[in-house]
């Protein structure tokens, strides 16, 4: 299958980069506007966007809100160990090295030829402490020492979809093994009315974690539409206030819940056990188009 020059070597390079990866077809989309700025779309679904001049440079809307949860995991600029369920392009991971040199970390990508794909055309900065595994988010978490991090980022989708095994609270004991004391869970999920997959999964982290937070549209809480939501856990009190602060003065503001309030928006949700764990909703084809 054909593809452009490679952009590393060619910062005025503009065609997209295709290729068939084993989640399905992969394209890499130049941004006109940012020199060396890339999308990574599989089977049309946007999954990840990279500019390799300005790595702490987050597009999607999700993934700022992530970015603030990683900005306030710890002191500003103070290196930490960091855990990346689903890989895409990098893009986390790229954003911890920029904004904590020193960090390490480990990224669990399933699609090894994505992987390759990823490493060939939008290579990460030298000398980030980067390692990537080729395999199953649950399976790659499983060989994480105890303790091991400060911070566990789930951002996994199979088809648009976040696969079931990792929806259930025998998901999160895992999570919380490689946690260390006090250490922070992320996990970007996705829904559209009535909910009920996002009210499941706050239901099933509430019995996992002591502390919770929720970062949205809110037209998507309102249950209006679908779209991302990100769930921030731990077990020592969240910065809720400065993380809401952040997610107000986002280009698109989100909403924070946590607290009663955030319980009460489960509207009695029961915790999700593996034995009865489904994936998220498919997206309709139109939300790509």
């Amino acid at each position: 299958m054909g593809r452009s020059r490679n952009p590393r070597h060619e910062r005025g390079a503009v065609e997209a980069v295709t290729e068939q990866v084993d989640g399905g077809l992969a394209r890499l989309v130049p941004d006109r506007e940012r020199t060396r700025g890339w999308t990574l779309l599989i089977d049309g679904a946007p999954q990840s966007y990279v500019d390799l001049d300005d790595p702490a440079y987050l597009s999607f809307e999700y993934q700022r809100r992530l970015g603030h949860v990683i900005d306030l995991v710890a002191p500003p600029g103070k290196p930490v160990h960091a855990v990346h369920l689903g890989g895409g392009a990098l893009t986390l991971a790229r954003y911890v090295a920029a904004t904590r040199p020193r960090s390490t970390q480990q990224v669990v990508e399933r699609d090894a030829a994505l992987v390759q794909l990823v490493r060939r055309e939008l290579p990460p900065p030298a000398g980030a402490r980067i390692r990537v595994r080729s395999a199953d988010a649950r399976e790659g978490l499983g060989k994480v020492p105890d303790g091991w991090a400060d911070l566990v980022v789930a951002d996994v989708f199979s088809g648009a979809r976040t696969p079931a095994h990792l929806t259930s609270v025998e998901f999160l004991d895992e999570v919380r093994r490689v946690l260390r004391p006090g250490a922070v869970y992320a996990a970007n999920l996705a829904d559209g009315p009535p909910l009920a997959h996002l009210r499941g999964q706050i239901a099933t982290a509430a019995a996992r974690f002591a502390e919770l937070a929720l970062v949205a549209d809110p037209a998507v809480l309102r249950g209006k539409r679908l779209g991302n939501a990100v769930l921030v856990a731990s077990d020592l009190p969240l910065p809720v206030a400065e993380l809401t602060r952040r997610a107000a003065s986002d280009p698109h503001p989100g909403r924070v819940e946590h607290g009663r309030a955030l319980l009460d928006f489960t509207g009695g949700a029961a915790p999700v056990p593996d034995a009865a764990a489904v994936a998220s909703p498919a997206p309709p084809p139109s939300v790509f188009h």
